[in-house]
């Protein structure tokens, strides 16, 4: 093989690349014909040393210039113009690593537009510079705590200025950070101290009741996770004696943060997510929602959600210079000011906030017409509520429907209207394989629904530390088993319901097991059943059925077996606030199949 100097010449790059151009070349047409995912061809580049045109000879790349890399990327889309387009995200991730790395990117950010809004919530607003020097103030502070590369954080924040610091402050010490939404409870909190592993928790100083029951049920963890506590408002008081440590530099291969999923077991399975897989997806989403430097996203959702976080999302954000709004909550009463005062230009909801906003009587008093797009996911939208977002809003509306695990689809901005209200869109990357199979993963003929199974650049292949899981969720091959059934034809995919169990809430997804196993400790429960039923608003509810002991038979109520008395019992036992069950039936038995299981399809009515 040729060695180059650290800056090739351009007869080297033509020389090495020519032969890869001419084969790819021949076909390019019939492949355009039939629809045929070019991995021959990039195989072929990959082998060339195509991409790592712009990886520095040290680390095992060629050193182009970018002049270079243009010239041969030009080449390229005159061989096979598509093979541009679908490494269009690589070389961007490539850029951004050169750049310094995606824990450097707000460093980048306060040198490019150091004046520049960055962030606000309702305690302050920065500029990228101050978000920059506030994220070396949390690192002092952490760092002054213990933590250090390699170490698990779960961070348990409201959407905040401070969470967006904490977050980048981990990543600039080389730690982990572990995701964990403010409703979570202590069950889940436990589960990461010791699943993750995690060493440190990071909450707010100010909780409110739910999260004060939180910090009081882990303190006797404090022997092995410290709790690190801050105020929103002034969150790094007593960094400025401390030493601002130097940014650790860690591989794009490596594990980058853990994610939360909703699962068929008693906790979320945790999502392992490289530098990698984040920033491909981030690009990407960036460059299918059209996320500008200057616009303004409106956090309203839990920020720690995959959605809200790389859906483009904060990360989005950050990576083009678009300002944050970080909102409370997503109710119509704290939304709406928020967008007419700021200029919002998108947002990111889930059914019912959208449902509610629309529904809102006072709407009509706010200025919303900055808005250029929202994107709805996190559950299934009704194609009523879809069709009335242009005319009531004046909104561009862009479905969403992916899964922290990997795969986002998306509505294009300039689908017609009855693809936008009546599909969940198209994978975002050219790489994002679908299948469609039934229950003996056969493939099932386009147009019919079946089970969905993905494989792409930045879907995991496993969970962590879930081995008997990822045996039901993965096949040999490294499809992940969505547990969506859905219809795939002519590229667009719309969801048919759900495979699995798991209940979807308002787009949060709830185990029935976790709730089971929370209720099943109470003293007079002997049984408890629970299923998702349909709900207009929320998409599912949850409905728990519960079955006394034998000596609370008699009187339910006198042995605290009451709606109000359960779901009391449930919140203080540490389960999230979104999986306290909506209704409770305390019953004497549960309809039973011809194999005597649990009909939960009985109970579901």
């Amino acid at each position: 093989m040729t060695t180059f100097s650290p800056t090739p010449t351009d007869a080297d790059l033509t020389a090495r690349f020519r032969p890869a151009l001419d084969s790819i070349a021949h076909g390019a047409v019939d492949r355009d014909r039939n629809r045929e995912l070019p991995r021959e061809q990039i195989r072929l580049l990959r082998d060339a040393g195509f991409t790592a045109l712009r990886v520095p000879v040290e680390h095992g790349g060629l050193g182009a210039t970018v002049r270079q890399t243009f010239a041969q990327l030009t080449d390229l889309a005159a061989a096979d113009p598509n093979l541009t387009q679908a490494l269009r995200v690589h070389f961007f991730t490539v850029e951004g690593f050169l750049a310094g790395g995606d824990a450097e990117g707000l460093r980048r950010a306060g040198d490019s537009w150091p004046t520049g809004t960055a962030a606000t919530d309702r305690h302050r607003t920065v500029t990228w510079y101050d978000l920059d020097a506030g994220v070396s103030r949390a690192a002092a502070v952490l760092a002054g705590a213990g933590v250090g590369r390699g170490d698990g954080v779960i961070i348990q924040l409201p959407n905040s200025v401070a969470y967006l610091e904490t977050v980048f402050a981990v990543w600039r010490l080389g730690a982990i950070p572990v995701f964990s939404p403010p409703a979570h409870g202590s069950a889940e909190i436990r589960h990461f101290a010791s699943h993750a592993p995690a060493r440190f928790y990071v909450s707010t100083g100010t909780p409110n009741r739910h999260l004060a029951r939180v910090h009081r049920d882990i303190a006797d963890l404090a022997g092995t996770v410290t709790m690190i506590l801050v105020d929103e408002a002034s969150p790094w008081d007593g960094a400025d004696a401390l030493p601002v440590p130097d940014a650790a530099s860690v591989p794009s291969e490596k594990l980058a943060f853990l994610q939360l999923s909703g699962g068929t077991t008693g906790v979320p399975k945790q999502i392992p997510k490289t530098h990698d897989d984040y920033l491909y997806s981030v690009r990407a989403s960036v460059d299918v929602c059209d996320l500008r430097h200057g616009d303004v996203l409106l956090v309203a959702l839990p920020a720690s959600h995959y959605f809200t976080m790389s859906s483009p999302g904060i990360l989005g954000a950050v990576q083009v210079g678009a300002s944050i709004v970080f909102a409370a909550d997503p109710m119509p009463t704290e939304v709406l000011p928020l967008i007419a005062e700021h200029g919002v230009t998108h947002l990111a909801l889930v059914p019912p906030a959208l449902i509610s906003l629309l529904n809102f009587p006072g709407r009509d008093a706010y200025d919303v017409s900055s808005v250029r797009t929202v994107w709805v996911g996190g559950a299934k939208l009704s194609e009523a509520a879809a069709r009335r977002v242009r005319p009531e809003l004046g909104w561009t509306l862009q479905q969403v429907f992916g899964m922290a695990e990997g795969l986002v689809n998306y509505t294009p901005l300039d689908a017609s209207i009855e693809e936008i209200v009546s599909t969940q869109g198209r994978p975002m990357s050219p790489w994002d394989e679908i299948r469609v199979v039934d229950d003996e993963d056969v493939d099932v003929p386009e147009g019919e629904p079946g089970n969905l199974l993905t494989r792409g650049p930045y879907t995991i292949r496993r969970y962590h530390r879930a081995p008997e899981v990822n045996a039901r969720s993965f096949t040999e091959d490294g499809f992940y088993r969505t547990g969506d059934i859905v219809v795939f034809r002519e590229g667009t995919l719309t969801v048919v319901g759900r495979a699995k169990d798991q209940i979807n809430r308002g787009g949060e997804k709830i185990a029935p097991e976790a709730v089971e196993n929370i209720l099943l400790t109470h003293d007079a429960v002997h049984d408890v059943s629970v299923v998702g039923v349909p709900d207009e608003v929320l998409g599912e509810k949850i409905r728990a059925f519960v079955i006394p002991r034998q000596d609370a038979a008699s009187d339910p109520a006198a042995h605290g077996l009451t709606p109000t008395k359960l779901r009391k019992f449930a919140r203080e036992a540490g389960l999230s606030s979104f999986a306290v069950p909506d209704l409770i039936d305390i019953v004497t038995e549960f309809p039973l199949t011809g194999v005597g299981k649990v009909s939960k399809k009985a109970q579901q009515g």
